[in-house]
């Protein structure tokens, strides 16, 4: 029996470094498993974790069909036990229905990785779909900090350091056609909602007047 599981987390939180650990752990005891992945930041055809480590990965694009790559594959004769699906939030709908159903009707595993929320923190379509068809959503238990110190809960999106609050939902890259560069950050819920980033906080502490600036000599 297979099963779906929803891994998910802010960035920062391990995402990427367990799907790896997951995909070693299958592969070690001689399972054999995909790994997917869509703009992933080592590349097209990598799936990489902050802490240097990565692997070969296909690349999931609009046209991706999971239930036609797999039983493609099995109908050839390949062995796949199990998906590894780093930043699933990417996938759409469909895709997401194709992995439950490869799970329910070949028998497979299936494991997604990914962030729930947007730097708006709306739902992205394919985390809502992973939450409404998973057997099993586990929240990751690593805790990503904001620049305060509390544990961050939200993606902020930032063009050179501050806090940007409009704009189209997925945008890859760090350069944002010569108007700044485009980043993320997690913070806590009070510094998302008032939009300070490590960058602006830090501008504001600078901008407070001394004691020395405050004593008339």
């Amino acid at each position: 029996m297979g099963a779906l599981v929803f891994f998910t987390g802010t960035m920062d939180s391990g995402k990427s470094t367990l799907a790896l650990q997951t995909d070693y752990n299958h592969s070690s005891r001689g399972r054999r498993g995909l790994i997917f992945t869509r703009f992933d930041r080592a590349g097209s055809d990598r799936l990489s974790s902050r802490l240097g480590l990565s692997v070969p990965a296909i690349e999931v694009t609009e046209a991706t069909d999971f239930w036609e790559v797999v039983t493609g594959r099995r109908i050839r004769g390949e062995r796949v036990d199990y998906l590894v699906c780093d930043e699933a939030q990417f996938f759409s709908v469909s895709q997401v229905d194709q992995l439950a159903r490869l799970v329910d009707e070949v028998g497979i595993d299936v494991f997604a990785f990914g962030i729930m929320t947007d730097f708006l923190t709306r739902l992205f379509p394919g985390s809502a779909r992973l939450v409404e068809v998973a057997d099993r959503v586990e929240r990751l238990q690593v805790e990503a900090l904001c620049w305060c110190g509390r544990r961050a809960t939200h993606n902020a999106r930032t063009r050179d350091g501050s806090m940007v609050h409009e704009g189209d939902q997925v945008v890859v890259g760090d350069t944002d056609a010569g108007r700044g560069v485009v980043a993320y950050e997690v913070l806590c819920r009070r510094h998302h909602v008032r939009g300070e980033t490590a960058r602006t906080a830090r501008a504001a502490e600078l901008s407070q007047p001394t004691l020395a600036d405050s004593l008339d000599f």
